[in-house]
């Protein structure tokens, strides 16, 4: 076996926000390997986000974000990212997440919060078009399936909360959706975005 000691545990610790007997835990299965380990504290995390998400939420609290421009704000957005305790409710990196996610919706303006919020007629609409665009550029049509299932993933990921990739890459590199699932493995809670609303200065309501 390995000889895993505490400042390996930390270093992983501060990588993957885990707790220690977590991190010791991964690294003694993963032999001292701490990419292998990152990779056993992924599956185990989204194991566990698994078993977390049929909890009731009922706590959480209202992120926020304003765009100003000018001196003015010109951009507002609210969005409710729920948990099960007003104690992970308090903390200050779920706080943080909340005003990030808000800050998110201002600057790449999702439609949805997840696939399953998009309605049957807009996939159906998204659907033709594809179609019609790939019979236009010459496409067989024994492949066209495939077109249509790979530009509706673009569609999703454009339109849709939890598939859209975070903004600021530099703070988190990955998907709202894997943010969020990150925080509850840290924070040992089912999380989720409930809702948002957005304002902008001149925008007409839909």
């Amino acid at each position: 076996m390995a000889n895993i000691t505490a400042k390996d545990i930390q270093a992983l610790r501060t990588e993957t926000s885990t707790g220690m007997m977590d991190a010791k835990r991964a690294l003694q299965d993963a032999d001292g390997d701490v990419e292998k380990a990152k990779d056993l504290l992924r599956e185990r995390g989204l194991a566990s986000a698994a078993k977390r998400s049929e909890r009731t939420q009922t706590e959480g609290i209202i992120g926020s974000y304003l765009h100003i421009q000018s001196d003015r704000p010109v951009i507002g957005v609210m969005v409710e990212l729920a948990c099960e305790t007003d104690f992970v409710a308090k903390t200050d990196g779920f706080k943080e997440a909340a005003n990030d996610i808000a800050m998110h919706i201002a600057a790449a303006r999702p439609s949805w919060v997840e696939r399953d919020e998009v309605p049957p007629d807009v996939i159906d609409h998204e659907k033709e078009i594809i179609t019609a665009q790939a019979r236009n550029e010459g496409k067989p049509d024994h492949i066209i399936e495939k077109i249509v299932e790979g530009r509706l993933n673009s569609f999703y990921k454009e339109n849709v909360l939890n598939d859209q990739v975070f903004v600021r890459t530099e703070k988190f590199d990955g998907t709202i959706d894997e943010m969020v699932k990150g925080l509850a493995a840290s924070l040992g809670e089912n999380i989720s975005v409930k809702r948002f609303a957005r304002i902008q200065v001149g925008e007409s309501e839909e």
